[in-house]
């Protein structure tokens, strides 16, 4: 491999089972670490033409990145925000969709020492200020399509902290062009002195309960990535990698930049308005994808929609997260292309936790097992006990006092009562349960609030969602637990249906027959309902909350 291939063993320490699977990693991290300066810019230095990033859009646009390229878009684009009073410490929102943009405006935000918050071009006047005043907010660079300038502009009516507003791909009467102003700037940048413990990067979070949290990441978190791009996702220094993922998610974080470039690979960028599996599907044919990763959700259309018609052969690896995995999909992907999902687990506040890493074999429906980033990872009840195999459990990670951990969260922002809720007694508890079984692998049961508990037993949805999804009729599900005057509590199925069924009293019937026959019959949904789409996140994750809170009235 060439050196550019090989820089992220700069910053790690490593070792190997003898199946040559990844068992121990230790963090190497200078105190004045800054991606931008020592990844991106080094590339830059070592090998100018290495290929960065493929973008194109629905439109037929496309644009091709050398790291060249990046280090001199980003030292320009920093020298252009520097004019403008944005400064270290600072926080700077980027609400920028799958823009090209947005690489060189968070790369020069590194570089700057400020905190670069992405956030979803789906926001409203009233979720940007909300953010503005959590975050203290400073600056904003946004897309000019949509609705999203006026909606900064309504904010700001209130919000009265912003050093500068700019756009891309546009103009817009009160905002500086971002594009214009950066081609004419300064190609020049002196390094900006930085240490590995301020926040580089804050996202909300999806907010599946209560309003969204502000979390917070160091420059370490960078460094914990290079698992998730290298023996995770598998990627290939000479190859393109795709994440589908907007920009405005934490995902993007994971499969878009960091990780990726840290091992030279290329990244591939297909923006788009609206998810259409075919024009992905031709995408990846055009432009001979090698991996790919996406939230289960995604695969299901591609199973469902229809694989056939299209030569997906570029692609060598294929990995999932973001929500649990059917074991169906599983299957029904690997019939069409050879290739077994690798599923991985992780969260906003971590970087990837669990997962089924490059040479394991992986069993359908697990998470995998803890990643060596995360040693303490363990299953413990309600009381903080850690439970055996086959008990299901709170996941949690053991952290040392008054150490840092790489790729941990340095808390929620303005909000420690609600950090020590879930950061307590060295334990961080991440709210997601799990059982192990014999051989040390986890499968994924549901949030703590989501577990439904019915005439005495405790039922995980993603267990009877499952086997509903196995169900030609069914596209999409959410399981939940419904009030019910005799049980307290019964499992109640949210159900969107592929396009050759329609809703009726006999469908609702078989499904329910279906579930009995597959798992206890205690688990059968006595509820079922049929809607056109599925409350979910900004992020893509399914809002049971909103359910819940619907049949509570």
């Amino acid at each position: 491999m060439s050196d550019a291939a090989l820089l992220y063993r700069r910053y790690c320490r490593e070792g190997f089972d003898e199946h040559g699977v990844l068992n121990s990693f230790e963090p190497v991290i200078p105190e004045t670490f800054n991606f931008a300066y020592d990844v991106v810019d080094e590339i830059a230095r070592i090998e100018p033409e290495r290929r960065a990033m493929v973008w194109c859009n629905e439109a037929g646009e496309e644009r091709f990145f050398t790291f060249r390229d990046l280090k001199r878009e980003s030292d320009k684009a920093a020298n252009l925000l520097a004019s403008l009073g944005i400064a270290k410490g600072d926080k700077v929102m980027l609400i920028l969709k799958r823009h090209y943009q947005f690489w060189t405006a968070i790369l020069a935000l590194h570089k700057l020492g400020a905190t670069a918050i992405p956030g979803t071009h789906l926001l409203t006047e009233k979720d940007i200020l909300y953010r503005f005043k959590l975050a203290g907010v400073k600056g904003i660079i946004c897309t000019s399509e949509g609705e999203t300038t006026r909606f900064v502009d309504e904010a700001c009516a209130e919000y009265h902290g912003l050093k500068c507003k700019l756009t891309v791909r546009g103009e817009k009467p009160g905002w500086l062009d971002f594009d214009k102003l950066t081609a004419g700037a300064d190609e020049e940048l002196a390094r900006v002195p930085t240490t590995v413990d301020i926040g580089m990067l804050g996202y909300f979070t999806s907010g599946t309960t209560g309003y969204p949290k502000l979390v917070v990441h160091d420059h370490s978190y960078a460094v914990a990535h290079i698992i998730t791009a290298r023996y995770w996702h598998n990627v290939d220094p000479d190859g393109l990698h795709l994440t589908v993922s907007d920009t405005g998610w934490g995902k993007a974080a994971w499969g878009k930049l960091y990780g990726q470039w840290f091992c030279g690979a290329g990244i591939f960028v297909f923006d788009f308005e609206k998810f259409d599996a075919a024009a992905l599907m031709n995408r990846i044919e055009k432009y001979r994808i090698t991996t790919f990763c996406a939230p289960p959700t995604i695969y299901r259309f591609l199973v469902k929609e229809g694989m056939e018609g299209h030569d997906l052969s570029s692609i060598r690896y294929a990995t999932t997260a973001g929500e649990a995995l059917n074991p169906e999909v599983f299957n029904r992907f690997k019939e069409y292309t050879g290739l077994e999902l690798m599923e991985g687990f992780g969260q906003t506040e971590t970087t990837l936790t669990l997962a089924n890493l490059v040479g394991s074999r992986p069993k359908p429906g697990s998470m995998g097992k803890p990643s060596p980033l995360y040693p303490g990872l363990s299953l413990v009840d309600e009381d903080g006990h850690e439970v055996a195999n086959g008990v299901v459990g709170e996941i949690v990670l053991r952290t040392r006092p008054g150490s840092r951990q790489a790729g941990l969260f340095q808390g929620y922002y303005r909000n420690e009562e609600l950090t020590r809720e879930v950061w307590h007694d060295n334990l961080y508890h991440t709210g997601d349960t799990a059982w192990r079984d014999e051989n040390g692998y986890f499968w994924y049961v549901g949030r703590t609030d989501d577990v439904i508990k019915s005439s005495g037993y405790r039922i995980g949805p993603f267990e009877i969602e499952s086997v509903l999804m196995e169900h030609p009729a069914v596209l999409e599900c959410a399981v939940t637990g419904a009030p019910d005057p005799v049980r307290g509590i019964v499992v109640k199925a949210t159900i969107v249906l592929t396009s050759s069924y329609s809703p009726s009293d006999a469908l609702k019937k078989e499904l329910q027959n279906y579930v009995k026959k597959q798992t206890a019959p205690y688990k059968y949904p006595r509820i079922v309902e049929f809607v056109e789409e599925l409350p979910k996140t900004i992020s893509g994750k399914i809002r049971r909350t909103e359910i819940r809170q619907k049949d509570n009235g």
